[in-house]
């Protein structure tokens, strides 16, 4: 397999949460192109979206503030910056006008834990 380019308008955002507001994630990446690794764009604003992690999770933000509430307190990512979430993370995905760049490893975690 070769190198490919993934555009933004060619990405299907799906509902992960809200009103209030919305959350939403679109895979770019899945196992179509990766037996090892997922990623994607999600973009939050005005929501709190409580899930466990059940994979390793790294974050890049690109605009807008983003939030991630742990047990350990609340890292607030703004852009250019980048969060590790490790595996088993309790955690809330919250942002103002947030979109993030996120990889998660193994790409294929939903069929692992019998999710998919």
């Amino acid at each position: 397999m070769s190198a490919k380019l993934i555009s933004t308008a060619d990405l299907e955002f799906q509902y992960r949460g809200g009103p209030p507001g919305y959350g939403e994630v679109a895979r770019a990446v899945g196992g179509d192109l990766s037996d090892t690794i997922a990623a994607g764009l999600a973009r939050f604003d005005a929501c709190s979206i409580a899930w466990t992690v059940l994979y390793d999770e790294v974050v890049f933000v690109h605009q807008g503030i983003f939030r991630l509430v742990t047990s350990n307190g609340t890292l607030e990512g703004h852009p250019g910056d980048v969060i590790w979430i490790p595996e088993g993370t309790e955690l809330k995905y919250e942002g103002e006008g947030a979109t993030i760049f996120y990889v998660v490893y193994p790409g294929n975690w939903k069929e692992i834990h019998g999710l998919s």
